[in-house]
């Protein structure tokens, strides 16, 4: 019986052998690289891999730049950050087992921050999979609670059609990562597969061939038709829109409101609507703004209606506050902050984020399922002529302008010993160029710098979002610097595309030590060792310089001086020590 299976299995395998093209060198890599660069793919980032290699070297001929890295997870956090810069799809490739499994926190990461990734993965054989081969383990199990899209390809043929569909969900609704498996036989050519599934010595007898048959007919329905001309144009992204009645009926509570606040996230910077075209609707609109994540910069650096203090004061005296993008979770006090007097207006593309903590803390008037900019744009149509009534945003500037006051004042204080963050981050910010991009990566430094680093404009801030992971600066800067040519982050990284690390070096996990100390009365694992950074930078084939106390006075021009390096093709790191401050308010909101 199971004889008699194997053969009416196969026949239909059998009915292809004319179309597998034995003698053609073409590989499936071909085909990978093919897809991507008919989507406008123009980097893939990896640690390579023999898995994958037949990948990378396709998409270099193809004229798609691979940039490798030296650990997976600082791949995927490239391709995140050209996500979120471009508006196209990052692209990370890793080999089997390991390599993947490395990848996790940065595809977590990337599933919380909302950013369209492909991660492609190796794997092994197709015909060994289960069976103890090397680096073989079930890695859609674990991608599938991380990925919008998994799925092993089975067939060559299979390929241009499963990266297109991949593509199209990446960037569809809720963008997000997703994963396709490559066996390591779906990429090599037709007679290097054909060696290692051939077998040396075929067993004698009615199993001999049974073996032989089954090992031919898997090889012919490996490679049957894959080199059939496909269609390798993007498939349509889908994504959700407010309605028409939502939209008018959102016109006319905003044209009501008289102290209307907008809590802009990151989905703002999403395509289809370009950032600058969001960012004249805001100004028309007139609203007073609170920014965060990738919507930090939106309306540039001194904008009337950028507020960027006290927004706690603000939301209490709002009648009407506009969710565009931004949740309801940690970062808004699970909604806890919003007042009930306030009319609500929420909108966001996932419905789970749209509603979140809405059954504890707060109801929407309006709960809209749709793409935040378009909604944006619209808004501002249908309010032509009509601006917020000017006294409410001034208001709320005077409160912003006096807490600044009071922060630089804080700035101008002595610490017990090295510098004063604070002190550090106004310098800095006052020298940086006009077209950096800030990549912040770190705790305590990088909740103080988010209130005084000012970005210049749309999609000049990265933050690794939602999740809080440490580690995204290597990345982050890598990809920033690829997608748009002087990098400013906190953290050190060894790259060949040349950046600015800031690195504010306090020897502590100061976050932590902060609440640790006087609840549990140590600071066990809290301390650190002022370590030498610079001269790590300088082992990599950058540039390093120590800054003290000493330094003080001369700060704005070691900064300059770093500048100039970096653009002349170095790398540069800043080791600030730094010590602490009576800034005291370091978190990062939405």
């Amino acid at each position: 019986m199971h004889y008699l299976c194997v053969c009416g299995f196969f026949t239909h395998y059998s009915c292809n052998a004319s179309q597998v093209e034995r003698e053609s060198p073409r590989h499936g890599g071909e085909s990978v690289a093919e897809v991507l660069r008919a989507h406008g793919i123009r980097f893939i980032f990896t640690l390579v891999g023999g898995h994958i290699s037949p990948v990378l070297v396709a998409c270099e001929k193809l004229g798609i730049r691979v940039v490798d890295t030296r650990h997976e997870a600082t791949a995927v956090f490239a391709a995140d950050a050209v996500a979120r810069l471009s508006g196209t799809v990052g692209v990370a490739a890793v080999t089997a087992g390991p390599g993947l499994t490395n990848t996790i926190t940065a595809v977590k990461n990337a599933q919380m921050a909302e950013s369209p990734v492909l991660l492609i993965g190796g794997a092994a054989a197709t015909l060994l999979q289960g069976r103890g081969a090397l680096q073989d383990i079930d890695q859609m199990s674990l991608f599938k609670p991380l990925c919008k899209f998994c799925t092993s390809v089975r067939r060559v043929r299979e390929i241009v059609p499963t990266v297109r569909k991949a593509l199209a969900i990446a960037q569809s609704g809720t963008p997000g990562p997703v994963f396709v498996e490559f066996p390591i036989d779906t990429l090599y050519p037709y007679h290097l597969v054909e060696k290692e599934v051939s077998p040396k010595n075929i067993p004698k007898g009615i199993m001999g061939k049974i073996t032989a048959w089954y090992l031919k007919n898997h090889l012919t329905n490996l490679f049957a038709g894959a080199w059939e001309p496909r269609e390798l144009s993007p498939l349509p992204v889908l994504i959700p829109q407010a309605s028409d009645q939502e939209v008018q009926r959102c016109v006319e509570l905003v044209s009501r409101a008289k102290k209307p606040v907008i809590l802009l996230g990151s989905q703002a910077t999403l395509p289809p609507a370009p950032v600058h075209d969001i960012r004249k609707a805001l100004e028309s609109l007139g609203i007073p703004c609170f920014l965060g994540g990738m919507s930090r910069g939106m309306l540039g650096r001194d904008s009337p209606l950028h507020i960027r203090q006290n927004r706690g004061d603000a939301l209490k005296e709002a009648d009407l506050v506009l969710l565009a993008g931004t949740v309801c979770d940690f970062r808004l006090g699970y909604g806890k902050v919003l007042s009930r007097r306030s009319q609500i207006i929420a909108v966001n593309r996932d419905r789970t984020q749209l509603l979140k903590n809405s059954d504890l803390f707060w109801k929407p008037t309006v709960a809209i399922q749709g793409d935040v900019g378009s909604f944006l744009l619209r808004l501002s149509k249908g309010l032509t002529g009509h601006r917020c009534p000017e006294e409410w945003p001034q208001s709320l500037k005077d409160k912003d302008r006096t807490k600044e006051t009071a922060n630089r004042a804080k700035a101008s204080e002595r610490t017990e010993r090295h510098l004063n963050p604070l002190s550090v981050l106004y310098n800095v910010d006052k020298l940086m160029a006009e077209d950096s991009i800030i990549v912040t990566d770190g705790g305590d430094f990088v909740g103080t710098a988010a209130y005084i680093m000012r970005p210049r404009g749309p999609l000049s801030w990265l933050d690794p979002g939602a999740f809080g992971t440490l580690g995204v600066g290597g990345g982050f800067a890598l990809g920033a610097k690829l997608c748009r040519w002087e990098v400013i982050f906190r953290g050190g990284s060894n790259v060949d595309t040349p950046v600015i690390a800031l690195v504010g070096n306090d020897a502590c996990w100061s976050q932590i030590s902060r609440e640790q100390v006087p609840i549990l009365g140590s600071s066990v694992a809290c301390v650190l060792a002022f370590t030498d950074y610079h001269i790590v930078a300088e082992g990599y084939g950058g540039k390093g310089h120590l800054i003290g106390r000493e330094d003080e006075v001369q700060l704005g021009d070691i900064v300059k001086e770093a500048q100039r390096e970096c653009r002349d093709g170095k790398s540069v790191l800043l080791n600030v020590l730094i010590g602490k401050s009576n800034f005291r308010d370091g978190s990062i909101s939405v």
